[in-house]
């Protein structure tokens, strides 16, 4: 288990390396090859009434006149060492891991996600329960009970679930349980869980059900499909015969086994969501980090738009990690060597 683990820590630094230099190519060396020069891209930070010295000097003062890899060492150097910057009356010190500073706002990448990171990780974490509870539930049910009116109508809804964007069923939701009804609270308003737990469910409550109906749908046809092989295998027929209680067959034995494509599902989902849930928290207007994204993409703000996309790497490799260490607790067959 040990050299397992070991393994999964060298490729996921190996990876995070690989996904950090093909973001930085993708903003800092496409535009060259299209005929952008340093000027051109300094540009996009000084305003329209700038002079074409004032685009050199902040072109220079961004570093867009160093060679790439000068640049790209720049910014690993300030993930593992801290780096400093030059604001004209003084030095500013980012102490490792820094991400850069914003060319926009020029306030530091990383506590900027920092302060975003409770409202991601608040929508996430919360619809994951909702979607896995029900969707692999659902998905239970509707195999032992294959082919009945249950099984046709909640299949039915999970093709709608997976069909129907999130933008569509957000908008939809907001319209009628808070506009119509008054069921929920102010969902913009984030209320940190410390301040006021109650206050802080009620916003967050409609965002976890729109987000979990998406991703349940998927989770209920997945487990739905994997029950129905399952439960035709020999040692369950060799449970069963043993009298063991219909429970124990379903949960212990059919389940379990069940669960390995779930589990792997559920990491690459969880992770990429705790890198930021960017139409969900779009659509109701959330200040966490998917947000953060919209934002920066639409500002060119390269340093956030690394720094977000180091951040989701990071937790979609952690996830899946976590879920491969899991494998062998779910699923006795599974040994990881």
């Amino acid at each position: 288990m040990a050299t397992y683990i070991v393994r999964r820590l060298i490729a996921a630094v190996l990876l995070l390396f690989v996904v950090s230099i093909t973001t930085f190519a993708i903003f800092f060396l496409v535009p060259l090859w299209a005929g952008n020069s340093p000027e051109d891209l300094a540009s996009r930070y000084v305003g329209k009434a700038a002079n074409q010295e004032m685009i050199h000097q902040a072109a220079e003062k961004l570093g867009f006149n160093d060679p790439l890899v000068v640049q790209y060492g720049r910014f690993v150097k300030g993930i593992f060492a801290g780096t400093d910057r030059n604001y004209g009356p003084g030095v500013e010190h980012c102490p490792a891991p820094c991400l850069g500073y914003s060319y926009v706002t020029q306030n530091p990448v990383l506590p900027d996600l920092e302060d975003r990171l409770p409202v991601t990780l608040s929508l996430a974490l919360g619809a994951a329960v909702v979607w896995v509870l029900f969707g692999v539930a659902t998905g239970v049910v509707s195999a032992l009970r294959r082919g009945s009116f249950f099984d046709r109508l909640s299949m039915g809804i999970a093709l709608a679930g997976v069909s129907l964007p999130i933008f569509f069923t957000g908008i939809v939701s907001l319209a009628i349980f808070r506009d119509q009804l008054g069921l929920v609270g102010d969902v913009a308003n984030w209320v940190p869980f410390s301040e006021d737990p109650a206050t802080w469910a009620n916003n967050l409550i409609l965002p976890w059900v729109t987000l979990a109906f998406l991703y349940a749908a998927g989770y209920a046809r997945l487990t739905r499909a994997g029950m129905l092989e399952t439960m035709g295998e020999d040692y369950i027929r060799t449970a069963r015969a043993k009298g063991l209680p219909e429970r124990t067959v379903v949960i212990k034995h059919g389940l379990r086994a069940t669960l390995t494509p779930v589990m792997t599902m559920f990491g690459l989902d969880l992770g990429l969501l705790l890198g930021g849930a960017v139409l969900t928290e779009s659509t109701f207007s959330l200040p966490g980090i998917g947000k953060y994204a919209v934002d920066a993409i639409g500002n060119n703000d390269l340093p956030q738009v690394m720094g977000v996309t180091l951040t989701a790497a990071a937790f979609i490799i952690i996830a899946n990690l976590v879920v491969d260490l899991l494998y062998a607790t779910v699923d006795p067959r599974v040994r990881l060597t």
